[in-house]
């Protein structure tokens, strides 16, 4: 009898072991270090010949829970949580490139990684070469001798655009790549990128592995050898998470596959409604059979997710009526939560790519994303419809 357990089974049974209180949930470690038995002990802690806790910095019993339980979730030999999502893009790439590397990137990035990559990485020397998600049969020429990683984010925000995982996997292994996979929108529930070769896995854990808006948080996991470069730069440079949020996060991982099917159930119906409407332009939903990528899509995720793209007829102006008549759904620029939430990226999250880089990569002024939330359906097409009018 094989001891793998399913899916679900793992995310709420991975647990520490229970202390001489004998819990039945895991307890929260609240606890900046530990303490040493004596000066060898402490010598042998320091010197990695005991796998224990020292300061909460480097890990914590709450953080490596959490840890583990994505790790099983998304098939990685190991893994660091992060502050934030953020943090765990920008430790992930400082940690593995040098002065001279490159970056092969699909263009359709969140924003703030596409800051990173313009603004911040080249002041180190490292330069990013972003190819169009929807002609990957380019990927290959933009790849140089000093290309170190390829990144790409599917399905991508906020176009909700799909990648061949597969493809990549074997361009990376073609060309001797790192290939890193920002999985957020489908979470390891939907789709497991190291099946398909993926090096490395990030997750705003903020978003759906949360689900309910409480707290921020960032986790990558994959190969073990790369995993070690970046606890080395982040155990000296300070970006971990939280033992608190990580204890929030792992309890949150225990409903993940609930909701994400929910999420994609009512997800599916807001798109069909959408698709349907005479002041709609176009949208995407990768489940949709109108999608570009569709056939891509049923192949490696196992439902559509939760966000739904799509564009107001008539530009800024109409855009913004809607924005401005939405009653229930919130006006947010998070995702992922139990709540909907309606999002404007030209004005919010992607502001700072301007007019011509977000046209690039299909951000129009009509553009809206919405993540659908937990409520009922009905009600959320209720509130979509009276804001379109």
């Amino acid at each position: 009898m094989s001891n793998k357990k399913q899916f679900e089974t793992e995310a709420i049974r991975t647990q520490l072991e229970r202390t001489d209180f004998l819990e039945h949930s895991t307890p929260l470690y609240l606890t900046s270090s530990f303490v040493f038995e004596d000066a060898e002990d402490m010598r042998a802690s320091f010197s990695e010949e005991k796998e224990r806790n020292i300061y909460s910095r480097f890990t914590n019993p709450n953080t490596s829970e959490f840890v583990e339980k994505i790790c099983k979730m998304e098939g990685g030999e190991s893994g660091y949580a992060f502050a934030t999502g953020m943090a765990a893009v920008f430790s992930t790439f400082a940690a593995l490139l040098n002065s001279g590397d490159h970056i092969v990137s699909a263009r359709s990035v969140f924003g703030s990684t596409h800051s990173m990559f313009t603004k911040f990485l080249p002041k180190w020397n490292i330069t990013t070469s972003y190819f169009d998600i929807n002609k990957p049969e380019n990927i290959e020429s933009f790849i140089k001798p000093e290309t170190k990683i390829l990144y790409a984010e599917s399905p991508t925000n906020p176009g909700i655009d799909i990648i061949d995982l597969q493809l990549l996997g074997d361009i990376a292994k073609k060309h001797h790549l790192i290939l890193i996979i920002d999985n957020c929108f489908a979470t390891p529930y939907i789709q497991q990128p190291i099946k398909y070769g993926a090096h490395l896995v990030i997750h705003s854990a903020t978003k759906l592995i949360d689900g309910q808006g409480r707290v921020l948080g960032g986790v990558t996991v994959g190969n073990a050898d790369l995993i070690r470069e970046i606890y080395l730069f982040s155990r000296n440079t300070g970006p971990a998470m939280s033992p608190f949020n990580a204890w929030v996060l792992s309890k949150s991982l225990e409903t993940l596959a609930v909701r994400v099917e929910k999420h994609c159930e009512n997800a599916l119906k807001v798109a069909e409604f959408l698709e349907n409407h005479p002041k709609v332009n176009w949208v995407k939903y990768p489940f949709l059979k109108s999608h570009p990528q569709y056939e891509v899509a049923k192949k490696q995720m196992k439902l559509g997710g939760n966000i739904v793209a799509f564009e107001v007829k008539g530009g800024i102006d109409e855009g913004r009526k809607f924005i401005n008549a939405i009653k229930m759904c919130s006006l947010s620029a998070n995702l992922g939560d139990t709540r909907t939430i309606v999002t404007h990226p030209a004005s919010s999250t992607h502001h700072s790519l301007g007019e011509e880089a977000r046209l690039e990569v299909n951000i129009t002024d009509g553009l809206v994303r919405v993540s659908v939330g937990l409520e009922h359906v009905d009600d959320i097409i209720s509130d979509l419809e009276q804001a379109l009018g």
